[in-house]
């Protein structure tokens, strides 16, 4: 079922808006125990049954993760292969859907750290700058106008999004993990293989950066 892909690729539809935000679990009770206990035991249905209840959101946080359609279909398919592996082993103290996330995530990490995406890239024009007090230099842009239509506030999610998508992966990547994932800064540390303190450091610098490429937007909407 999982030769070449095309048996993962029939089981999700899929699901384009890219919305930052961690999607929701899957409706089916992912959770059950005879349905984990179907799995452990090699039930290829079970598993099919997996991949349709759980592929949609897998392949969103994929597609969050990689940028890139054919790379996020790939690390989905890495993601699901290695769930097949590693089933038996799984302890439902925890939940399922939660570790298909990592596992998933883990899949797009790997990706990355092969292809040399994760390597700390200077960001210094995207930071504020600041005078010899400490305040930030220009007007600061704390405050916009609350978008009045469903359709302003889709544009301004993909505004953000876009931005997002600007930042060098390895910022990137830590800002999903913390602020869209939200994984705690020792787990995110931990996927990423750095420090806890060098993940601070990375994730105040990619918030910075985000608010720098997102203020002509604040700027249009405080203006109109």
């Amino acid at each position: 079922m999982l030769e070449g892909g095309g048996g993962l690729e029939a089981g999700w539809e899929t699901d384009r808006m890219g919305a930052p935000a961690k999607t929701s679990p899957a409706a089916t009770p992912a959770d059950d125990a005879a349905f984990i206990a179907a799995l452990k035991a090699g039930d290829e249905r079970a598993f099919e049954r997996l991949v349709r209840d759980q592929g949609i959101r897998l392949l969103a946080l994929a597609r969050r993760m990689m940028r890139d359609e054919a790379t996020a279909q790939d690390c989905l398919q890495d993601a699901f292969l290695s769930v097949h592996r590693s089933i038996a082993g799984f302890e439902p103290h925890g939940s399922l859907g939660g570790w298909l996330h990592r596992i998933t995530v883990n899949a797009c990490l790997m990706r990355l750290r092969t292809a040399k995406r994760l390597a700390e890239t200077p960001i210094d024009d995207l930071l504020p700058d600041f005078n010899g007090n400490g305040l930030r230099l220009g007007e600061p842009r704390t405050e916009i106008r609350d978008p009045e239509t469903e359709l302003e506030v889709n544009r301004v999610r993909r505004f953000v999004r876009e931005k997002i998508d600007e930042l060098p992966d390895g910022y990137r990547i830590v800002l999903l993990l913390r602020d869209i994932e939200g994984y705690s800064t020792r787990e995110a540390a931990e996927m990423m293989g750095i420090a806890e303190g060098a993940l601070k450091v990375r994730l105040h610098r990619a918030r910075a950066a985000l608010k720098t490429l997102v203020e002509p937007l604040w700027d249009e909407m405080g203006s109109s």
